[in-house]
C-alpha cells in the first residue's frame, strides 16, 4: 500500500498544472490546442459549454459542445493534454447547474442551448 501511496503522489507532482482556470459544467470556455499540419504547427481554438467533466488524476477529461453553422459537435480533451496550450474562461453559468453532465443541452436549439 505504501508505494501504490508513493506512485500517486509522483502522478500529481507531474499533473499540477497552475495556468488552467477552474471552471465547471455550463460554464464557457475557449480551448487553444495544436494541431500539427505537415511540417507546420498552429493553434486552433474551440469555444464551447462544458457538458461533462469526468475522471480523476491522468485519466481527468472533460467534454466541450459547440454549434457552428447550425451544426453541434462535441468534442472530448484529456485534461493534462501537452497538446492543449491554454484554456481561457469566458463565462461562468448564471446559476449551479443542478446534474453533473449536463445532455438536456443536446435537445436544445438556437439562444437556449447556451443557456444553462
Amino acid at each position: 500500500m505504501g508505494k501504490l501511496f508513493e506512485v500517486e503522489k509522483e502522478l500529481k507532482a507531474q499533473m499540477e498544472r497552475e495556468d488552467y482556470p477552474e471552471f465547471s459544467q455550463g460554464d464557457l470556455i475557449k480551448v487553444f490546442y495544436k494541431i500539427r499540419e505537415r511540417d507546420k504547427e498552429r493553434i486552433h481554438p474551440v469555444q464551447g459549454i462544458v457538458l461533462k467533466i469526468q475522471g480523476q488524476m491522468h485519466r481527468k477529461s472533460f467534454t466541450l459542445r459547440r454549434i457552428a453553422y447550425g451544426e453541434a459537435y462535441e468534442v472530448t480533451f484529456p485534461y493534462y493534454s501537452p497538446k492543449i496550450s491554454r484554456i481561457e474562461l469566458l463565462k461562468r453559468t448564471k446559476r449551479k447547474p443542478r446534474r453533473k453532465r449536463l445532455y438536456y443541452l443536446r435537445g436544445r436549439v438556437g439562444k437556449k442551448a447556451m443557456q444553462t
